[in-house]
Parts: C-alpha cells; structure tokens; sequence
C-alpha cells in the first residue's frame, strides 16, 4: 500500500484521469443497463461526481491527498481549456449563418435566466438587490453568481445558494437536452447555437449535446461560453442597477 500511495503521490494527475474515466465507465453501463440509455451516462456521472463532493470540505474529493490530482483536472486552467478546445471543430461559416439569431439567444437567455432566478430568490426570502442579484446570476451558471455575489459583497450563503441554482439548472439541461432533442428540432448546427445562446451553462449544454449528438457540441458550447461573458458583465451592473431603482 505504500508504494502504491507513493506512485499515485507522484501521478496524482494521471491517478485523477484514470479516477473519472473508471466513474464515466460506471455510467454508461448503468445508463445503458438499467435506465435503458432514458437518462445520458453524462448525467449520471455528474450527480456521482457531485455525490462524491460531500467528501471534502473545501476542495471535495481533492481534499483528500490520495485525490489531491482531482484539483487539478477539476480546476479552472482545465476547465477553460476544454471549453476553448470544443471550438475548434466548428465550421465558421454555419456559425455566421446564426449569428444574428445567435446574439439575440445569448441576451434573452440571460435575461429570463437573471428574471427566473430572481422570482426564485423572493420565494426563499430574499428583498435586498444584492441578494437578488447573486441568486439571479446564478440561475445564468454556476460561475457567474459567485463573481457577481463577490462583486457586490454577498455574504458566502448567499453565493452558495447561487451556485446550488446554477448546478441545479446544469443537470437539469444535462438530463432534459437529449430528451426533448427531437421535439424542439435540435438536430443542426443552427440550432445547437442557439440553444447554447438560450441555456448558456456550458457544462450542461455540452453533456447535454454530446448526449443528442456529438457533432453538435462546438456550437452549443460557442455561444454558452460567450453566455458566460455576457452574464458576467450584465448582472452585476446594468441588472443589478435596475434591481435596485425597483426595490
């Protein structure tokens, strides 16, 4: 055991890959054996995933030295990087072809994100314009309700709260995205950038995606990182102003 310790101490990285690719194997065959292939592997990775957060305190699983690797394959230089890296299978050309509906998706999908949050956030108590507005920006994603609550100087249950809805809200669009696929006509390039406009959490419209169909993750996942951007930069300012002369 400790050589065994002291090899994975010392690839704590490769120990991490091999980790989530063992926990990604157990969901597809779950997926496959006993949902029928109803609920994406993906999904159920991540509600594992998420399960195994409790764990830790600070840093999850990483918390742990034997999983020390897990901060560093789930922090955000990665993270980035996949999301950068999705882009570069998409075709160009189709995505000018959306463009115009593109940008319109990314400023509705925001705005009735930010809306749903805020109506969520009166139903729990909440009356102050910060608070509002963390919570409002975390229905948009998990990352932009943190940075908006430090922003504006939220108190850490606040923020938590946000990212709850934010993940929430992710493996809603995991679990649902493939679903209701066929119905909405998500089956083009078209339209995988829109519905990446409209939905906007990454992690959840490329699960959801890969899910339906793999070709159509790049495009999805363009305009759910601009998504990102786009919330960062309104929730804190513009909605968060026209929060407060409401209130």
């Amino acid at each position: 055991m400790e050589i065994i310790n002291q090899i994975i101490d010392k690839n704590g990285l490769i120990f991490a890959f091999l980790l989530v690719g063992g926990i990604m194997l157990f969901a597809k065959l779950f997926s496959n054996k006993i949902t029928n292939n109803r609920i994406p592997d993906v999904a159920i990775a991540i509600l594992f995933g998420l399960g195994l957060a409790f764990f830790g305190e600070k840093k999850g699983l990483a918390d742990i030295p034997l999983f020390s690797g897990l901060a560093i394959l789930g922090g955000s230089m990665l993270r980035d990087f996949s999301v950068v890296a999705t882009a570069m299978g998409a075709d160009l050309n189709k995505i000018r072809q959306a463009g115009l509906a593109g940008v319109i998706s990314l400023f509705v999908g925001v705005t009735i994100s930010f809306i749903l949050g805020v109506i969520i956030a009166l139903n729990m108590g909440y009356s102050d314009a910060e608070s509002l507005t963390t919570i409002g920006a975390g229905a948009c994603t998990y990352i932009v309700g943190p940075i908006t609550g430090s922003a504006l100087g939220v108190s850490s249950d606040v923020i938590a709260i946000s990212v709850a809805t934010g993940v929430v809200k992710t493996i809603l669009t995991t679990i649902i995205t493939p679903l209701i696929a066929k119905l909405i006509k998500l089956d083009n390039p078209h339209s995988a950038v829109v519905f990446g406009g409209l939905i906007g959490t990454t992690s959840g419209v490329v699960a959801g995606l890969a899910a339906t169909d793999v070709k159509l993750v790049p495009y999805g996942a363009l305009t759910a990182t601009f998504y990102t951007g786009l919330g960062c930069l309104l929730c804190p300012s513009i909605f968060y102003l026209l929060l407060k002369l409401i209130i």
